[in-house]
This record gives C-alpha cells, sequence and structure tokens, in this order.
C-alpha cells in the first residue's frame, strides 16, 4: 500500500499524529491536507521553509512509522 494510500484510508487516525509531529501546522493546515500525500507534503515544504524532496523524505519517514503502528494494532 502506498503512503497516499495508507494516509488515505487511515486520515482521521492519523491527522491528530500529524499535528503532534509538525507542530508548526496549523488545525486549518491538516484540516486542508484533507489526507491527500501532495497537500501534506507541501504544506510541510511550506510551514517549515525546507526542498520539497526533504519534505518527502520526513513525510514518507512518518508514514512508515504509522504503517507500523497500524498494522500491529490490526
Amino acid at each position: 500500500m502506498s503512503n497516499s494510500d495508507t494516509l488515505k484510508g487511515n486520515w482521521k487516525q492519523l491527522k491528530g499524529n500529524i499535528r503532534s509531529h509538525w507542530a508548526e501546522l496549523t488545525e486549518d493546515d491538516v484540516e486542508g491536507v484533507k489526507g491527500d500525500w501532495q497537500n501534506l507534503v507541501g504544506k510541510i515544504q511550506e510551514k517549515y521553509g525546507i526542498a520539497r524532496d526533504k519534505a518527502e523524505e520526513q513525510a514518507s519517514n512518518f508514514m512508515r512509522k504509522a504503517k507500523d503502528k497500524l498494522n500491529s494494532t490490526a
């Protein structure tokens, strides 16, 4: 399952963790992502002033850990 699919499919469970992980993201920022991978990466890039590839890397690392947690509770 791709990061995009996991994010969409588990959006309600993940959005609180996203807000905790990236504290610079406001509630409105997270709500605006709406489970869309590209929106998440863009918000991280924008709020933290980092290159897109760095934002992708951070988001991918987050999703890898999130998938592990989701799989361990399933």
